[in-house]
């Protein structure tokens, strides 16, 4: 049973999470909600690993899901039901989009889709931002919020790795401890 509800919540989430891995971020955090299968926290601890292993956000996070829910098994019955809808949907789309996508009405239709999926990401970010830097009522310690503002100017103007900035980021996370 574990299994079929774990494949239909993120058929759903895959359906619906247009735009990518962090598009499924609001839709995971009404999961772990109404299901009590993970807190804010543990998403965005799911967050953090998933951004820093290989491969799609979405994907590795219905794999870590899956896995703490039910196992291996879990974890791949979950990671499938959140790729089966957009394989269904590319097929579909590939018939059709090389016919019809310099039409009015889907040019339209992609613009409103591309600004739900900003809105999502902000929710995302927002969701996560909670999480990660406030605790409660306390606002964030004046090192996270020196290392955020090092980080944002580093990243816009230095165009340094970001697996660099990730492993500084756990370096500077163990000194501050």
């Amino acid at each position: 049973m574990v299994y079929i509800r774990l494949f239909c919540e993120f058929f759903k989430i895959g359906l619906f999470s247009v735009g990518g891995g962090m598009a499924t971020v609001p839709f995971l955090f009404d999961l772990g909600a109404r299901t009590g299968w993970f807190t804010a926290q543990n998403l965005a601890d799911m967050i953090a690993i998933s951004e820093s292993t290989p491969g799609p956000i979405g994907v590795n996070m219905a794999t870590y899901v899956g896995c703490t829910v039910a196992n291996v098994v879990g974890g791949l019955v979950a990671t499938l039901g959140l790729i089966t809808p957009s394989v269904i949907i590319i097929l579909i789309i590939s018939a059709f989009l090389n016919k019809f996508s310099e039409h009015p009405i889907v040019k339209t239709v992609f613009s409103f889709l591309r600004a739900s999926v900003i809105g999502l990401v902000a929710y995302a970010l927002w969701q996560v931002a909670k999480v990660t830097l406030f605790n409660g009522s306390e606002i964030m310690p004046v090192a996270l919020i020196a290392y955020l503002t090092m980080l944002f100017f580093m990243i816009k103007f230095k165009k340094i790795h970001p697996l660099l900035w990730i492993l500084i980021g756990a370096a500077f996370g163990m000194l501050v401890m």
